[in-house]
């Protein structure tokens, strides 16, 4: 059997080993929930709030008119009539549709039943019965619970394995368990599935698709002919001995319906808004008596009633007062609750008040009301209060000691981190554009470092978006441990990167020194980075050569001024597409460099880079455990792949085999097979001659041996000699012109006398160029 593919969509494959002989692909949606308090509206007016016995609550309605459709069109559900009672069901129906439990507003869970994958044997060979089940959550509301699932697994001698991605995260996740029993008798009903017969695993959170990957010993078909895998909700599954023999019993018996599982949904296309700033036309929380909460699985958002108020936040109205006086009234295990012992109850918006009556006073509770206090009982408050008073200031001093401790470790760490060395450099004004902020200023930009401000994460740490309190949006870097002999350096190095100025470099604004750890403050750039920009979302979208160039010519001008143009040489050490940055305009801007400069790298930091890099990494380094700048120019040389071929540095190729870039390009060159690696849409025998020359460029930059590639410099330079070269052959514009189009030094031949040059012309000036 050929083994099942990962969706399509992502770039990483699972290896398996050669005993692994069965594969079955789950993609789970999830959810449970349960309904809305009786008595009050769910849903919208002259829709139904039904589909036989499960509430259906607003957002969720059945039909597009009935639901929140403009927030999500997986909101819209259809109530299958075929059946009686009716069955709701949700999903794309020419994709996979799913039966829905019950729907909870106040949790945000949904419970849906799932189906379940299986093999079954006759032989050890043949495989008499199957089943597979794709699905994909991307794009929808729903996100599996990592609380209230369990990856269950069950039969003999029966490895499960369960990977999948994360929110904005390439990464693969995997986990699993492996479940054993040398025979039926060695199992026992109702034992937790621990490994005997079942067994059973967590999943990670915020998990928007996942594959559940099922393998099983066909040598034990004779007494164990099925096995099973199934995401399910926690607690349902109880092991049987029976589960493991007949064919397909524990579907027919238990699970004839599929299992139940439990997802988190929420309002995923936002956030809560802040406080005081106005929110937009598509925020959900529309109940004047409602306030938003975060989703605690994945981005987005809830709506909740506030207190005192229950119904659904997600009508106009939804949101009523509760009757504190009467529910105390009409349900006796309200009594405690509210009790207003010996006064009057009422009820006011959001909560109710006890009035005394006369002779009683109030005690203080705004519970109930208590007799007049006599002598003792005062003598006793008295007491108590002066003790309340003596803890309080001791409470206070205490608070005080530990803010006094806390400031001093705030002037210890700045000591440390080398601030004052910092502040006599500025009074020098050696460095005049680096602003110093405090952490109070820090976690007010990125709102106490909100998963929700989060850019990015890697090998050296978190990058957070921030806003400062001039309303400059910035990127702030909080790395990981620093060892205590770097941090000298680390100061030396923020007075070299300060005084870089070079417009395709992302430019170093502050930091951050009072912390354990210090934090760098970079200006804020907009348009994503290359990597997303040639593999994303959107990577279906043309893009031309001459923006590529432009890209290319930028990003090899910023690495070749940071090696020569610095007053100290300052190797970038991880080059790659992702460090890359485009603006507004898509002009390139380098970012992260400086990583193998801000501390020394010992081997267990050279292999972390090596682990983040993948596919980037100068073979010599890899060998020597040291970076050069010629290091530099072989991971850039691998970016100018990424630019000519569109593929990621490790891709899929047709055969679905995972290859390096690098390594299939030198071997096609070699072979004269340059047109298969390109992309198609920059592929033109009128300009073939720059896309050979570019590839020659690639050869020398992928050289095996350091001393073989040429400088950033010159790998600039012949950038720019290709850019004027490609204008040439696709505008015919004057020489002159094309100098002022792109700006540097015109290193133009004379024309062939009609006042362009010729093609053979611009050929000849490129091969002089790159023999240089």
């Amino acid at each position: 059997m050929e083994p099942h593919k990962w969706p399509p969509r992502h770039h990483t494959l699972l290896a398996m080993q050669e005993a692994l002989l069965f594969l079955v692909l789950i993609i789970v949606p999830a959810m449970e929930v349960s309904a809305t308090s009786s008595g009050l509206a769910v849903s919208l007016p002259g829709c139904p709030d039904k589909c036989g016995n499960v509430s259906i609550p607003y957002p969720f309605g059945i039909g597009d008119a009935c639901a929140a459709s403009s927030l999500s069109p997986n909101f819209t559900v259809i109530c299958n009539n075929s059946f009686q009672p009716p069955r709701p069901t949700i999903g794309d129906p020419s994709i996979a549709v799913l039966e829905v439990i019950d729907i909870s507003l106040e949790r945000g869970e949904m419970r849906v039943y799932n189906d379940i994958s299986y093999y079954c044997f006759t032989s050890n060979t043949t495989i008499s019965e199957e089943n597979t089940a794709e699905f994909s959550l991307e794009g929808t509301p729903f996100i599996p619970s990592a609380t209230r699932n369990r990856f269950t697994v069950i039969g003999c001698k029966t490895l499960g394995l369960i990977g999948g991605y994360t929110h904005n995260n390439p990464d693969l996740y995997v986990a699993g368990c492996y479940s054993y029993c040398q025979g039926i008798n060695s199992t026992s009903d109702g034992a937790p599935c621990a490994g005997v017969g079942c067994c059973e695993t967590t999943i990670s959170p915020n998990i928007t698709d996942f594959a559940a990957v099922l393998t099983n010993q066909s040598s034990v078909w004779s007494f164990n002919p099925c096995f099973y895998a199934m995401l399910v909700e926690e607690g349902w599954y109880s092991f049987r001995r029976q589960d493991l023999v007949g064919r397909l019993g524990f579907i027919n018996e238990r699970a004839n319906r599929g299992v139940p599982v439990i997802s988190d949904w929420a309002i995923r296309n936002g956030s809560c808004p802040k406080e005081g700033t106005a929110t937009s036309k598509d925020y959900a929380c529309v109940s004047t008596n409602s306030y938003c909460v975060s989703a605690s699985n994945g981005p987005g958002y809830l709506c909740k009633c506030s207190k005192g108020y229950e119904g659904n936040p997600y009508l106009s109205k939804g949101c009523q007062d509760i009757d504190e006086c009467e529910v105390r009234k009409q349900d006796a295990k309200y009594k405690e609750l509210y009790p207003c012992k010996n006064g009057r109850c009422q009820n006011t918006p959001g909560g109710y008040i006890c009035k005394c009556r006369i002779g009683t006073r109030s005690d203080g509770t705004n519970s109930g009301c208590r007799p007049l206090l006599s002598k003792a009982e005062q003598a006793v408050i008295g007491l108590s209060a002066s003790a309340v008073v003596v803890i309080s200031l001791a409470c206070l001093l205490v608070m005080k000691l530990q803010r006094t401790k806390h400031r001093k470790e705030k002037d210890e760490y700045f000591k440390q981190n080398g601030g004052l060395k910092l502040y006599d450099e500025m009074r020098s004004r050696q460095v005049d554009t680096i602003h110093i902020l405090t952490e109070k200023e820090i976690k007010k930009a990125t709102e106490n470092f909100s998963d929700d401000r989060v850019l990015g994460f890697g090998g050296h740490g978190m990058v957070y978006r921030g806003t400062l309190d001039d309303n400059k949006e910035v990127a702030i870097k909080k790395s990981k441990v620093i060892d205590d002999d770097c941090r000298e350096e680390f100061v030396n190095e923020i007075i070299i990167l300060s005084q870089i100025n070079h417009r395709n470099i992302v430019r170093l604004l502050g930091c951050c020194l009072e912390v354990d750890v210090p934090m760098l403050i970079y200006e804020f750039i907009t348009n994503g980075t290359l990597f997303e920009f040639l593999h994303g979302y959107n990577h279906k979208s043309s893009i031309p050569l001459d923006l590529r160039l432009k890209i290319a010519t930028q990003s090899a001008e910023a690495l070749a001024y940071i090696h020569s143009s610095t007053s100290r040489t300052i190797l970038h050490g991880d080059v790659k597409s992702l460090n890359i940055l485009l603006d507004d305009e898509y002009n390139a801007k380098v970012s992260d460099f400086g990583a193998s400069a801000l501390k020394s790298m010992d081997k267990n930091d050279f292999i972390m880079l090596i682990q983040g890099t993948l596919g980037y990494i100068d073979p010599e380094s890899f060998v020597s455990q040291r970076l050069t700048d010629k290091s530099d120019v072989y991971s850039f040389g691998v970016v100018l792949l990424e630019l000519m071929t569109r593929k990621k540095a490790i891709y899929i190729d047709t055969s679905n085999e995972k290859k390096a870039l690098s390594h299939a390009f030198v071997l096609m060159f070699h072979q004269s097979q340059l047109r298969d690696m390109l992309d198609s849409e920059i592929i033109d025998d009128e300009i073939m001659v720059v896309l050979e020359k570019l590839a020659e460029l690639v050869m020398h930059c992928l050289s095996t041996k350091g001393d073989e590639r040429p400088t950033m410099k010159e790998v600039a330079e012949r950038l720019q000699m290709l850019r004027r070269l490609h204008m040439q052959l696709t505008t015919k514009a004057d020489p002159i012109q094309a100098h002022y189009s792109y700006g540097g030094t015109s290193e133009f031949v004379p024309s062939d006398g009609t006042g362009y040059q010729s093609t053979e012309t611009a050929k000849l000036v490129l091969e002089v160029d790159l023999a240089r």
